[in-house]
């Protein structure tokens, strides 16, 4: 079984799961921590998730920001057993994931982030007229 931890700054992994709940209906299988809401440690947040975390369960770890203080902290969790991490995250990556039932490899990961990272855009009108530059006027 796939047991995902999306960790953030605040109340980001809460949104996510809320989100995940609304498109995919159930989302059992992921543990959020909104950290520094509080004076609790996010490794013992973390301590916590690995206690229902199996021998022949895989731990998706998902942080926010790269670098940041939570991506720090689950770094050090990458020498368990059957653990990936991922920073930066967004809402199309953890569907993704999520939503898959395929056990996850290095590779099929990498596929998913390269997938993510598309959906990442700026959206523009293309009914929208052109804006002239004020020189274009005279």
């Amino acid at each position: 079984m796939r047991k995902f931890l999306i960790a953030s700054h605040g109340k980001l992994a809460s949104g996510m799961k809320s989100s995940l709940d609304i498109l995919l209906g159930n989302s059992d299988n992921v543990t959020v921590i909104d950290a520094y809401l509080d004076n609790s440690r996010v490794e013992d947040k973390v301590d916590a998730f690995y206690e229902t975390v199996g021998e022949d369960d895989q731990a998706i770890l998902l942080s926010d920001l790269y670098g940041g203080s939570v991506n720090q902290v689950l770094f050090r969790y990458l020498s368990k057993p059957n653990t990936f991490l991922v920073a930066g995250v967004n809402l199309a990556l953890v569907l993704e994931l999520v939503a898959c039932n395929d056990p996850l490899t290095q590779e099929s990961l990498d596929e998913v982030i390269e997938t993510s990272r598309v959906m990442l855009k700026q959206v523009i009108d293309d009914n929208k007229p052109v804006e002239q530059a004020e020189d274009d006027f005279f």
